[in-house]
């Protein structure tokens, strides 16, 4: 009947009770069309353990970097022996990233154009693939030099590879000269795309591995 058919129109909201002149006006849905507070998709952050792993293989390639960088003055192998052993750090840092990767949620994809995230996706993958290849190609070139890694005092990796100086120096000129190349250009890549997101896009990308 009417009146029934009047109470659920107020209980959705599709009807409203107009209490100055007391008549009843029609508010074509206004429960959807109530203005709803946009969220920036960068708001929407990383898990805990995505952004720590995130940071600190930051901050073990620019140790590793600057211990070879070191070396080239030194009077021993200290640094060359840090060198390794940051390397060594960040392939098994890398690994355990991958898998945390895996097993942890990830937020909710940005939109953006499908160029950009086609650019992100290849250079997310070629920064993962990098930061593997990288370190096993610098350990390649110590085994084949028939030079074991001190693992910070800890442990001595030995080299379980017959010597051959031909592959050692294949392995140093790709540790050096290729992967090293890449990985300034997908890091360069990385950052440009985030500053672009944060200050042009001004979308607040960077706050998600805040």
């Amino acid at each position: 009947n009417s009146a029934t058919l009047v109470r659920w129109c107020l209980l959705n909201e599709i009807i409203k009770p107009d209490k100055k002149n007391g008549k009843i006006t029609m508010t074509y849905f206004a429960s959807q069309e109530t203005p709803q507070p946009i969220k920036p998709h960068g708001t929407d952050k990383w898990s805990l353990s995505a952004r720590i792993f995130h940071w600190v293989s930051l901050v073990l390639l620019v140790v590793t970097w600057v211990m070879i960088e070191l070396n080239d003055d030194a009077v021993d192998f200290t640094y060359l022996d840090l060198h390794k052993a940051f390397g060594l750090s960040v392939l098994f840092w890398t690994i355990a990233r991958l898998i945390n990767r895996v097993v942890t949620k990830t937020p909710a994809a940005v939109v953006m154009p499908k160029w950009q995230t086609g650019m992100a996706h290849l250079t997310h993958l070629m920064l993962y693939v990098l930061l593997l290849a990288m370190p096993i190609a610098g350990w390649l070139t110590s085994m084949y030099s028939a030079e074991g890694v001190n693992f910070f005092g800890l442990v001595e990796i030995p080299a379980f590879v017959a010597e051959n100086s031909d592959l050692a120096d294949f392995f140093e000129k790709v540790h050096k000269d290729v992967l090293w190349t890449l990985l300034l250009v997908f890091t360069g890549l990385h950052v440009v795309g985030a500053l672009y997101h944060q200050f042009v896009q001004k979308d607040a990308l960077l706050s998600r591995m805040r």
